[in-house]
């Protein structure tokens, strides 16, 4: 099934190409889905490693959009390319006006999309862009047949 997923998660949404850090191209945001912002807010990723041993860590927003956000972090185990991830701001940032509804609502699935590069003083990456894995456009109704032919 872990096959079958990242196949659908990079072959079968709009944004099957790795996200690049473009930030001083000019018009960078001309091609965007959805507007970057830039926020500094604490969150925590949680995910599962190879052995099934749920791992967290806690990190701060950079950039946020509908689509997706790039998280810093300070120190923690590597997390690899395409791993599905749950991001959730923490609590008491969640009323922040610019933060898109999802993330104001709890835990986002997400997939690890570009891994920055490694801290000289850590040896672990200063940064994730995750990706949102649900179109912010879908409706609920949208969503379920996807969730079920995940599941299948």
């Amino acid at each position: 099934m872990h096959c079958k997923l990242l196949f659908f998660v990079r072959g079968s949404f709009p944004w099957s190409r790795a996200v690049t850090d473009n930030r001083n191209l000019p018009g960078r945001n001309a091609k965007r889905s959805s507007e970057r912002r830039a926020l500094a807010l604490p969150a925590r990723l949680t995910w599962k490693d190879a052995s099934g041993a749920v791992r967290f860590i806690s990190v701060m927003t950079r950039d946020v959009s509908e689509a997706g956000v790039f998280v810093e972090c300070e120190a923690g185990a590597a997390i690899p390319l395409f791993r599905l991830v749950y991001l959730q701001v923490e609590r008491s940032t969640r009323a922040t006006e610019a933060l898109p509804m999802r993330l104001r609502e709890g835990r986002v699935l997400s997939a690890v999309w570009r891994v920055a590069p490694c801290r000289r003083s850590t040896g672990t990456p200063s940064g994730y862009a995750l990706r949102f894995l649900v179109d912010p456009q879908m409706t609920a109704t949208q969503v379920m047949p996807l969730v079920e032919a995940i599941a299948v």
